[in-house]
């Protein structure tokens, strides 16, 4: 690849919040086979009405790779007391879901939303920090969304779309299914990552305007600014994705060693949640459309939430996120990878003490797979000191009806 490209790459994806994986050798040599044809500009997007540049196209025949016993898949029981399968009748969704509770009744609850792409499961090595360090005070949800994981649609003709709107009523729904009175419901902090983070933050009001205790919300590495400035170039990201996997080792390993997720216990726990069979897939996509495509996946495993498909609501996720986030009515952490992720919004409610921001050293954009440790610390000293200042029901004084 020439020094001009790979630079004006690196200026362009500079202000990404995901690191971009490097190429592999084998797309390197076909990058460089293709240079001659491409533009500079086609990296912004441009003459492909908002779609992006295509997917680098394969020249060489596939040799699939056996299974690496280093990547091999972990269950989630040892992450989570429990698996369920929620019905949200309202949504008409059957949601794949995951929990410990409190060893106490009344206590707190970590309600935890993932980031595009990946699943409840992101949040399994966090939770079982969480869990220990606080010595079961505090209890740890979390579900897959909507067109995510194993959490599948009940409807007749499945809604597909992931509009915030969308998402922000299913997990308000899921919420109140899984808690009914809230009166009896355990105190709620909600935890959202990248796109998880606007959903959590749009929830606040709902949920308090039924009834519901919200100590506060923690938004994990995701601004709006520097979202909204880096939608431009995310085809150019997901291009060096690949479609799929020879099995499900080699999609954790691709995760581990490109460095979208840094941490390779987490990424065994997590990743088999987020891709499936592409006989599933298949099989999915007909029984949706009503005839098969007739196309065949090269891949053993395919995604089980194509980013590029969710392409038209990624404006939606970010617009007004700061303001949302400080309008909160609810205590505020912003989780970071990097200082110079904050947008002026941000920066102005940061200097007028509106919110807490803590910045992980050492990470990437799934920050709380890469460090479990550090963020369940920065979690419970949030919610200890936030559940501190919990203020106790007032006692009627004297000749108050």
């Amino acid at each position: 690849m020439s020094n001009l490209l790979r630079s004006t790459m690196s200026a362009r994806l500079a202000k990404l919040p995901v690191d971009l994986p490097p190429l592999s050798a084998e797309e390197e040599a076909e990058l460089e086979d293709d240079e001659a044809g491409d533009s500079v500009g086609a990296l912004s997007g441009g003459g492909y009405s908002g779609l992006g540049p295509p997917a680098i196209p394969r020249t060489k025949p596939r040799t699939a790779k056996p299974p690496n016993p280093d990547f091999a898949p972990i269950s989630g029981a040892d992450y989570f007391a429990e698996a369920l399968q929620v019905a949200v009748p309202a949504r008409a969704l059957d949601c794949r879901a995951y929990y410990t509770p409190p060893k106490q009744a009344g206590g707190t609850v970590l309600v935890c939303h993932h980031g595009a792409g990946y699943g409840a499961l992101s949040f399994a090595c966090v939770a079982r920090e969480l869990v220990g360090m606080s010595r079961g005070e505090v209890g740890v949800f979390s579900a897959d969304a909507r067109r995510h994981g194993k959490t599948k649609s009940t409807a007749e003709t499945e809604d597909e779309s992931l509009d915030i709107s969308v998402l922000v009523e299913d997990f308000v729904h899921t919420i109140r299914t899984v808690w009914v009175e809230p009166a009896s419901a355990p105190t709620l902090l909600l935890v959202g990552h990248s796109m998880g983070g606007s959903v959590v933050t749009r929830a606040v009001s709902p949920l308090l305007e039924a009834g519901y205790r919200v100590s506060g919300i923690a938004v994990l590495d995701v601004v709006e600014g520097t979202a909204t400035e880096a939608l431009p170039h995310m085809h150019a990201l997901l291009n060096a994705r690949p479609d799929g996997f020879d099995n499900v080792e080699a999609a954790v390993e691709w995760h581990f060693k490109t460095k979208t997720i840094r941490n390779s216990r987490s990424a065994r726990v997590s990743v088999p949640g987020i891709v499936m069979p592409s006989s599933a897939a298949a099989s999915t996509a007909t029984s949706t459309s009503g005839a098969a495509s007739g196309a065949q996946s090269p891949h053993g495993y395919v995604w089980c939430t194509p980013l590029r498909s969710t392409a038209a609501y990624w404006p939606g996720w970010f617009a007004g996120l700061s303001a949302a986030f400080l309008g909160a009515r609810t205590a505020r952490l912003l989780l970071l990878a990097g200082t110079d992720r904050l947008d002026r919004e941000l920066m102005v409610g940061q200097m007028q003490g509106k919110f807490q921001m803590v910045v992980i050293p050492g990470v990437g954009h799934v920050l709380h797979e890469d460090d479990p440790t550090h963020v369940a610390e920065v979690l419970l000293e949030f919610w200890r000191r936030n559940d501190r200042l919990r203020l106790p029901p007032k006692v009627k004084g004297v000749g108050e009806v």
